[in-house]
């Protein structure tokens, strides 16, 4: 018998190596120390010290998840760089690479320690471990600070997510607890003192039971009853099918018509010489090689150059250059050379593509500068393009702009006229507004079905990641604003909808299973 257990316990000695030696780099066996029963499992400067590769933890869980959830934004960061440092790079991507392995690498550390106290092992961090757990912690801090000062309106996204990620976020902290059960119930039958134990299990205990209950307070538009999911939004491309082919341009529209999308959404200027053409940035340098034709010119206003000066550049080859998108679809060879060869599109062009697939359109429109012949009658030059020179049909035009609304309805009384921001369904009745274009953040289920009341539709952009458009559908929104309408038509149906009765027996389950489990490893 006594041999039987030395074999067991010199075979078991390689397991609890490979758990020091990576957590300690003590490799040795006469180098670790066991804890004794009743006793600490660390010195006091480890026990200093374990709070904060806890707190590390926490820090990087939190801000991975916030920038995984930001995924659907990331064009938005990288562009708002390029507007800082003047060059394009995908730094989005890299900040997600980045915090995925220092949350690993943290990860890795917590999971050692928590089975070296299992295994009752005295835990000491290796001096660069510790120096790791700093980094990982300040970088995580630091990263969030700055993402909310600089972008706050992302944890009003990281606050949406939960509405479809809560249920499954749910199970994985019970998981984790019932995992955690172990070392905490070891240690507390070791502990020799009644306030030990308590100290031990209590904290314990009193996170199990908020986790218990937390789904009381959750909410999801996406748990409804059994046939009250409201039809699929309609998809607007957002300057086009942008990860398809260069932005506003006439192939990128082409595209995504070709996909199916139910509107087209784009950026109005107009020239020095009264051409309105499609253009998003203030400057031509992101969008065209006008460092390449005019390099003395390129901070130049984009409204301040002529139609003909316009018509020379190139719109096309800087979107095989800087990949503006991380996930951009494949083209195949014809469709590269003809994204190569794109040109500034005119609006007038383009209202009559719209017009003749019998497609949605609307349109942010930027006034010119100071000194610009257009300055003051921008809308009015505007107006005669749609009115006269495009022939499209004015129920197809959702007029966006606020400037002159009263005198774009006497003109045009056919424009479906659409507020950019929320307003009390009376002052929206008495402007004419039919229609809602928010940003996605404002996202609610209960102002979108106030204003349907009022047979007032809402739009929401810009759209372009499965959950987030799945939200949006279960909220009842009648139209996204998206960069990816290739995708988003794919999706027959939301990818999280249950019903409550469904959603209860999960939760109550998961809950009793994991009070079963918990209670078996205590007891044992």
């Amino acid at each position: 018998v006594v041999r039987r257990r030395l074999l067991q316990r010199y075979e078991h000695q390689p397991f609890i190596s490979c758990l020091a030696g990576f957590y300690s780099c003590r490799w040795k066996r006469y180098q670790r120390r066991r804890t004794e029963p009743g006793k600490c499992c660390c010195k006091m400067r480890e026990c200093v010290f374990f709070p904060l590769l806890v707190g590390a933890f926490c820090f990087s869980l939190v801000f991975l998840y916030m920038w995984g959830e930001a995924k659907n934004d990331y064009n938005n960061f990288d562009w708002y760089n390029y507007g800082n440092l003047g060059f394009w790079f995908l730094w989005s991507l890299v900040l997600l690479i980045v915090a995925a392995i220092l949350f690993m690498y943290i990860t890795l550390l917590l999971v050692l320690a928590m089975c070296l106290l299992a295994e009752g092992q005295q835990l000491y961090l290796h001096w660069s471990h510790k120096i790791g757990t700093f980094l990982v912690l300040g970088f995580s801090i630091a990263a969030l600070f700055i993402l909310s000062v600089l972008w706050a309106d992302q944890w009003k996204t990281v606050r949406l997510s939960f509405q479809i990620t809560a249920p499954y976020l749910h199970i994985g902290a019970i998981i984790i607890m019932v995992l955690l059960s172990w070392p905490m119930a070891l240690h507390a039958i070791r502990a020799d003192k009644k306030v030990v134990r308590v100290i031990i299990v209590g904290p314990y205990l009193a996170i199990l039971l908020f986790l218990f209950l937390i789904p009381l307070g959750m909410y999801s538009p996406c748990i409804r009853e059994m046939g009250t999911l409201g039809p699929k939004p309609a998809l607007i491309g957002h300057r086009g099918a942008p990860m398809l082919a260069p932005e506003n341009t006439e192939m990128s529209f082409q595209k995504t018509i070709e996909h199916g999308g139910d509107g087209l959404e784009t950026d109005v200027t107009i020239s020095y010489d009264g051409v309105p053409f499609l253009m998003h940035d203030s400057t031509l340098r992101r969008t065209t090689n006008i460092k390449e034709v005019y390099p003395n010119d390129t901070a130049q206003n984009a409204a301040l150059f002529s139609w003909d000066t316009l018509q020379e550049l190139n719109a096309g080859t800087w979107f095989f250059k800087d990949k503006p998108f991380s996930c951009m679809g494949s083209l195949s060879r014809a469709d590269q050379n003809q994204a190569m060869n794109q040109s500034i599109y005119k609006l007038s062009n383009f209202l009559r593509l719209a017009d003749s697939q019998n497609k949605l359109v609307i349109f942010d429109l930027y006034r010119p500068p100071e000194k610009h012949p257009y300055r003051n009658s921008w809308i009015n030059r505007t107006l005669e393009v749609i009115l006269n020179e495009s022939g499209i049909r004015p129920h197809l035009v959702l007029w966006l702009e606020n400037d002159m609304r009263s005198f774009v309805q006497s003109v045009a009384p056919g424009f479906q006229q659409t507020m950019g921001s929320k307003a009390p369904v009376e002052d929206l009745l008495m402007d004419n507004i039919v229609k809602l274009n928010l940003a996605y953040t404002e996202m609610s289920s209960e102002d979108i079905r106030k204003y349907a009341e009022a047979n007032i539709t809402t739009n929401l952009y810009v759209v372009n990641e499965p959950w987030l458009f799945s939200l949006a559908w279960c909220s009842g929104a009648h139209s996204v604003t998206t960069n990816a309408v290739h995708t988003l038509k794919n999706l027959s149906q939301p990818l999280f909808l249950m019903t409550p009765h469904q959603y209860n027996i999960m939760w109550i389950l998961t809950d009793l299973f994991a009070v079963l489990l918990i209670s078996l490893i205590f007891a044992l």
